[in-house]
């Protein structure tokens, strides 16, 4: 659980919808820390920026990518 809370349904910009809509399709649900990156819009698109970046990264097997995610949910006690 966040210690702050996520923007409300409703009250969401178009690019929180959007965030979601990936998020939903990716992995099932709308992720809580999507919901608080809502607050800031720039801080949302750099994490999206981010994100779609290693995701297309080539130069680290798929495999690997895929460990190394587990390993740090882990160690920060992830749920997913």
């Amino acid at each position: 659980m966040a210690r702050i809370r996520g923007v409300e349904k409703g009250k969401e910009s178009w690019l929180l919808r959007l965030a979601h809509r990936f998020s939903r399709k990716q992995v099932g649900a709308e992720l809580e820390p999507t919901a608080v990156m809502g607050h800031h819009g720039w801080v949302l698109a750099g994490a999206g920026a981010m994100e779609m970046s290693l995701g297309r990264a080539t130069r680290v097997p798929e495999s690997l990518k895929t460990l190394v995610d587990v390993k740090a949910a882990m160690q920060i006690g992830c749920p997913f």
